[in-house]
């Protein structure tokens, strides 16, 4: 018999699940996203640990990778989010490197088959955020990645109903942060993990379907008038469209988009405030619209290196939900014209 805090059968038949999709021995869910991040983060950094990140990487974990370099001494090396920057980074004194798949909110995607030929991973523990993109499209540990983090909160529990995280590993280092999510308390509760189990249920058939409903509102916004540049590797003129095309599966390309209104800020709110559901989450049935440039990128992510990011004013980002697509169609347009 064992506390909740430490174990839980609701609990463990999810954390099964996950490690199932993401093809790995174990996985352990946690309290919300930030709790998997700072409980890998605390079980595999020591003080003087060198890490790189992409400079786009999400701001908390930036801002928690800042604190950690002041209280313990963490040295933090920021990249420009590609493959190439990240293994030119990547010296003897790196033990860590942690990435996303594809970052937020510019989708710029993160060759993982090049960080496989590339990076030493016999002595460099490779971290991915496979929140974005889900196991539906990539498995990073068939790229040599040791730990697959997820926010549940988003596409796995797909209902915007539940707040969650999870780690997907090896059942070696399950067993050593299992040990540090039961000192920190940060085990997710099991009401929590019956409602992401009910969402899997139906994770495959609901990305499919955004992500084709993602394509289509990308490429109507490409040729509106109005809209500056449109960030989507499904796109065919998208940079990251080939490096998508051979790492991703089904010919899907995920169900988050960007876009640029011109105008700038002014524009990009008056479209916000006239179409869709503005919140800063994404991955649930419905559609739902954020200005990156006034939500979490400004808190904690340096104005120049958001200018480099492309992380402008005028900024949209769309996570496209399970509507009809000529529905979000209509309301963009309208929002766009009005």
């Amino acid at each position: 018999m064992k506390y909740s805090r430490e174990e839980n059968p609701t609990v463990r038949l999810l954390e099964r699940c996950i490690a199932l999709l993401e093809g790995t021995e174990d996985a352990l869910a946690f309290t919300s996203g930030m709790a998997t991040i700072s409980t890998a983060l605390i079980a595999s950094l020591e003080p003087g640990s060198k890490v790189v990140v992409p400079m786009g990487m999400y701001s908390t974990t930036l801002q928690l990778l800042n604190e950690l370099a002041s209280r313990i001494g963490v040295r933090v090396v920021r990249v420009r989010p590609s493959a190439e920057a990240i293994a030119e980074a990547v010296d003897r004194e790196v033990s860590l490197v942690l990435t996303e798949v594809m970052t937020n909110p510019t989708l710029k995607l993160i060759d993982l088959e090049e960080l496989q030929h590339t990076l030493p991973l016999d002595r460099v523990l490779l971290i991915v955020d496979n929140t974005f993109i889900t196991p539906v499209l990539v498995q990073p540990a068939r790229y040599g990645a040791s730990l697959m983090i997820h926010s549940t909160t988003k596409y796995l529990s797909g209902h915007n109903d539940a707040v969650g995280g999870a780690v997907a590993c090896s059942s070696e280092r399950a067993k050593l942060l299992w040990e540090w999510r039961r000192m920190l308390g940060t085990i997710q509760p099991p009401f929590e993990s019956y409602l992401v189990l009910r969402g899997m249920k139906t994770l495959e058939v609901r990305f499919e379907r955004q992500s084709r409903s993602a394509l289509t509102v990308a490429e109507f916004l490409l040729e509106h008038p109005r809209v500056g540049e449109v960030m989507y590797p499904g796109l065919r003129s998208d940079l990251n469209h080939d490096t998508a095309s051979r790492l991703f599966r089904r010919g899907l390309y995920g169900a988050v988009l960007s876009f640029v209104v011109k105008g700038g800020r002014e524009e990009a709110l008056k479209v916000m405030r006239r179409v869709i559901t503005p919140a800063p989450s994404l991955g649930g049935a419905e559609s739902l619209i954020t200005m990156p440039a006034v939500s979490a990128a400004a808190r904690y992510i340096p104005p120049e290196d958001r200018r480099k990011l492309g992380i402008v004013d005028g900024l949209l980002r769309l996570s496209v939900g399970l509507e009809d697509p000529e529905d979000l169609i209509e309301d963009l347009s309208k929002a766009l014209e009005g």
